[in-house]
């Protein structure tokens, strides 16, 4: 099954976007908390995946994931996720056999609060050209595993996202 994962990978992505959504309804369901929106971005060039709005709060999330074990260290985040109101990254990491959630990293602000500085670290091309030189990509910036916070769990997640 793991080798499928490469080469569906488009689809695994939205599996696991779909499962992220239904997981978090359903934890916000259970306690009590029925005042969310969610909405999905139909273009990907404005920074983000997915706004939700909560409790007073609105989140423009960009998300990310990695299979458990994967050995990435780093991902791109679209700089313009930092001029959206409380923009943030949830890294979302899963088993491969069973898709099951979590942990999750977390790059972000309170509630309210606008995204930590994404830096100078402009990330570059995968392919390289003719020449061998992977030309930048000004839009985006590598934001390093370390920067995150590990969050273990949705109702963890839940207070990142709302306080």
């Amino acid at each position: 099954m793991s080798g499928q994962h490469f080469r569906y990978s488009s689809l695994r992505e939205r599996v696991v976007e779909h499962i992220f959504v239904g997981e978090l309804l359903r934890s916000l369901w259970l306690t009590e908390k029925f005042d969310i929106e969610v909405a999905k971005s139909e273009v990907d060039n404005a920074g983000h995946d997915l706004v939700l709005e909560s409790q007073g709060t609105l989140r423009h999330l960009q998300l990310k994931s990695s299979f458990t074990g994967a050995k990435t260290n780093k991902v791109s985040i679209n700089t313009r996720l930092a001029k959206k109101p409380s923009g943030c990254v949830i890294w979302i990491f899963f088993e491969q056999e069973s898709l099951r959630l979590g942990p999750f990293l977390w790059f972000g602000g309170d509630p309210g609060a606008p995204l930590p500085d994404l830096g100078n670290n402009i990330t570059k091309h995968t392919k390289a050209d003719s020449q061998g030189n992977k030309s930048e990509r000004p839009s985006l910036r590598d934001i390093q595993k370390r920067r995150f916070e590990e969050v273990e769990d949705m109702k963890g997640l839940i207070q990142k996202l709302f306080g």
